[in-house]
């Protein structure tokens, strides 16, 4: 029997509690918030979204929209929340106090430069001001006339552009510049007009059948973590854990229940999927699933895996090699009744969510859709009676920020072309399983216990800073115990400031592995919230939460955090890396600190590339201070294949330079040329085209494509870099290491 290939897309639609504790989540009294990305996603994100999606009926869709993301927008409709930015906007710019000019100069520039400044000619002069003159500059020569204009630029930038032409938005992007007070809060007044939207039209959609709107536990908790600390150690043995063991799983029907009543009365039905807080799951939370009523969840390619213990191995094109195991929903048994699962095709979400903004709208589209078109063929070549089901989950809001007009033309190519699609369809994930039913059964204890990370919760859990905090939670956790008289009836504040604490955002930012300019601010608010439970107790509120968890500063040395897609110009765009691995070669580093003339590496990828930059010290000349061939050297731990030696003279016999190399880049750092090679037999080396690209200003930035290496996709190399004069070795770096490359 031959079936389409269906395709659910589930798009997650989260913020963190930005809310400062106060009467609890959903008080209607004005509520101060710590940060403004709720209201700025809420213009930019959420609406558009499915907008577009109404424009092709064919395609059905799933969205998640979780509670407390809800409520947030809620306060903002309601005119009850006020954060900092927002307060900032709507003070007349002569009332203005100092440290609100420096908060402005510092904070009113936090968005993707290339998307959201450039593309507006005032807001880019005054980005550019601060960016070459800097913010010292800026407090002592801009007028009151510059702090208006970047008031207003703020809010107009994150306005999504499918609302551009509305009438009063138009005027505002044609006027450009001498926003007044008036302009200002008219803004305000349109970004709570487009907030008010997007409940409605989810509502709307869900009633027509083109979409599937989903929840998530209440204040997005991490519930495997809830349930026992000590799941952690299922995909980590050796996990280092909290001192105190976190086992509180009669909160998470509390969250369940929490989420359920609130999205019946948003959208007058019941849910029947639920997201689990970053795609997290363990044997213990089934029974409550399934007890509160859900159908379905959703979780990653990796957790299935380990459930199955089975490693997705991918082709060249980055195809999965055994689809007929990911492509299909499984049935979870537990003690409490059945309950459906999804695993999402990692590959295809993170191309979405990491790598098409980098590429022209088309090629993008058409990318994806050729993925989707090679899985179709190999689902005619092996035919059964159950269709495959490709589930693309991911967030739905962060990535646009990088996307030209926010993926607007992404997103209506990649719809059109579907559309015209015929062995290609759009379901949302509950009309799938109505038709076709899970057959493959999981036992729920073999679920594997681990999250879209890696399969492993060492993102919420493991690192020092994610154990003290977790060792608080539990702290103030016992400390609600001890009070069996506080009810939620009768002290819902300290319940809401428990719940509030218990969501993962906190746990993300804390320690090693994410950062932001905001993570001082993250604690401030977890903190906040414990607080929130001693105080709604009447008691003491114990001395170490009056202190940072860990201590806020800018790190040296790490390992890359995200995918990057820096504009390859040699200029080294701050945030273009901001997300990359850095390594110190002009610090305190061993022994090259002293005569060094590069002073940072830096390094990361994305689908399509490896992206390195080497920052130098001011002043540095390549064939002066610094030698003029720069060569990388690539080795592959554990693989069969010809290598060949460093093809430098007087290299010194010490590891890693003694070790054999497969593909080698030279750059002359005079001329900008490359010569790309790679090992043949008996230790030669034979040229290949290359298509890297080198550019070479205040830094040194280089993209080299997938293709020049031809690595299978996940797969770890190592990178070594040798400067040299004539042939003739220098010096290499990073010191006493190799460069860790993991290919997505």
């Amino acid at each position: 029997m031959s079936h389409p290939l269906y395709v659910a897309f589930i798009w997650h639609q989260h913020q963190p509690l930005y809310k400062s504790p106060g009467k609890g989540m959903a008080a209607s009294s004005s509520q101060q918030y710590r940060l403004p990305w709720v209201r700025l996603h809420g213009t930019k994100d959420y609406l558009d979204l499915v907008l577009i999606l109404e424009k092709y009926p064919k395609l059905h869709q799933t969205v998640n929209l979780v509670p407390s993301l809800i409520l947030q927008l809620e306060d903002y409709i309601a005119g009850t929340a006020f954060d900092p930015y927002l307060k900032a906007s709507l003070t007349p710019t002569e009332q203005l106090t100092h440290e609100q000019k420096e908060f402005i100069i510092q904070h009113f520039f936090d968005a993707n430069h290339h998307t959201l400044i450039d593309p507006h000619p005032r807001y880019a002069e005054l980005y550019f001001q601060r960016q070459e003159k800097g913010a010292a500059w800026c407090l002592a020569n801009w007028d009151l006339a510059e702090y208006g204009d970047l008031l207003a630029w703020h809010n107009l930038a994150w306005i999504d552009p499918l609302f551009w032409d509305d009438p009063e938005i138009a005027a505002w992007l044609k006027q450009g510049r001498n926003f007044t007070l008036s302009d200002r809060q008219r803004i305000y007044s349109k970004q709570r007009d487009i907030l008010s939207r997007i409940i409605p039209q989810h509502r709307k959609m869900q009633a027509s059948g083109q979409l599937e709107v989903t929840t998530t536990p209440y204040t997005h908790p991490i519930l495997p973590l809830l349930a026992d600390t000590n799941s952690g150690r299922v995909a980590v043995p050796n996990m280092t854990l909290p001192e105190h063991r976190f086992q509180w799983a009669e909160d998470i029907p509390r969250h369940l229940h929490k989420a359920w009543e609130l999205y019946k009365e948003r959208f007058g039905q019941e849910p029947r999927g639920l997201w689990p807080s970053e795609q997290s799951v363990s044997p213990a939370i089934l029974p409550y699933i399934v007890k509160q009523g859900f159908n379905w969840i959703c979780s990653d390619e990796a957790v299935l895996g380990w459930t199955l213990k089975h490693f997705f191995h991918r082709d060249g094109a980055g195809n999965v090699q055994e689809p007929e195991l990911l492509y299909k929903p499984y049935r979870l048994t537990t003690p409490a009744g059945d309950l459906a699962i999804v695993f999402r095709d990692h590959r295809l979400s993170d191309l979405i969510g990491f790598t098409y903004s980098a590429m022209p709208a088309k090629q993008a589209a058409a990318d994806l859709v050729g993925h989707l078109q090679a899985i179709a063929r190999k689902q005619r070549e092996r035919p059964s009676e159950q269709p495959w089901l490709v589930t693309i989950a991911l967030d739905g809001e962060n990535c646009w920020e990088f996307y030209p007009q926010d993926g607007k033309p992404f997103l209506e190519t990649l719809y059109q072309t579907l559309s015209n699609e015929p062995n290609i369809k759009l379901v949302t994930v509950s009309e799938f399983l109505e038709k076709f039913p899970a057959t493959t059964t999981i036992p729920g204890e073999q679920l594997h216990s681990g999250s879209w990370v890696d399969g492993s919760f060492t993102t919420w859990i493991g690192d020092p800073a994610k154990n003290r905090a977790w060792d608080y939670l539990t702290q103030a956790r016992e400390m609600l115990a001890s009070h069996p008289e506080a009810t939620e009836e009768n002290n819902p504040e300290a319940w809401e400031a428990l719940y509030a604490a218990e969501g993962s955002d906190w746990f993300w930012w804390f320690g090693e592995g994410h950062s932001s300019n905001h993570d001082a601010i993250f604690d401030q608010l977890f903190r906040e919230h414990l607080c929130g439970i001693y105080q709604a107790l009447n008691e003491p509120i114990p001395p170490y939460l009056r202190q940072a968890v860990e201590v806020h500063e800018a790190r040296a040395d790490h390992s890359p955090e995200s995918f990057i897609h820096p504009i390859i110009d040699g200029r080294g765009d701050e945030q273009d890396w901001n997300k990359a691995g850095r390594i110190e070669i002009g610090g305190a580093r061993g022994t090259m600190h002293v005569s060094s003339a590069i002073q940072r590496l830096w390094y990361g990828v994305d689908h399509l590339n490896f992206y390195l930059r080497l920052d130098f010290k001011s002043g540095i000349k390549p064939g002066q201070d610094l030698p003029t061939e720069l060569n990388l050297l690539w080795f592959y731990p554990d693989r069969t294949m010809h290598n060949s030696p460093i093809p430098l003279a007087e290299v010194p016999d010490i590891a890693p330079l003694n070790y054999l190399y497969h593909h080698h880049l030279e750059i002359n750092l005079l001329t900008h040329s490359i010569q790309f090679r790679e090992a043949g037999e008996h230790y030669q080396w034979h040229p290949r085209s290359s298509r890297a690209q080198v550019a070479l200003e205040t830094c040194l930035e280089l993209a080299i494509p997938w293709a020049d290496l031809q690595v299978p996709p996940d797969y770890p190399l190592r990178l070594v870099l040798v400067l040299a004069d004539e042939g003739c070795y220098k010096k290499y770096l990073p010191e006493n290491a190799l460069i860790p490359i993991e290919v997505p």
